[in-house]
């Protein structure tokens, strides 16, 4: 799942592609416009209502995904660390 921060930069993206302004989304959203620069910063963890108006109004949608797991190599771990020579 992608992080706060990581959907906040694809939101403001989109809104930027859209031509719109914190203030234009936050008229379509009626959301205010801090909490929409907190959405964009990844600061926001209020409701998920909120989140998905602000989502709406730049065209996006959450989807739940199963989760995908990430185990390095042994090979990857062992020259993590590693010592200099």
């Amino acid at each position: 799942m992608a992080s706060r921060a990581e959907i906040g930069k694809k939101m403001r993206k989109a809104r930027k592609e859209l031509g719109y302004t914190q203030q234009k989304v936050s008229e379509l959203s009626g959301i205010n416009k801090t909490t929409i620069s907190q959405i964009e910063n990844g600061h926001f963890t209020g409701s998920f209502d909120i989140f998905e108006r602000v989502l709406d109004a730049v065209g996006f949608q959450l989807d739940a995904v199963p989760k995908k797991l990430w185990r390095p190599k042994w090979e990857e771990v062992a020259a993590m660390f590693a010592e200099d020579e």
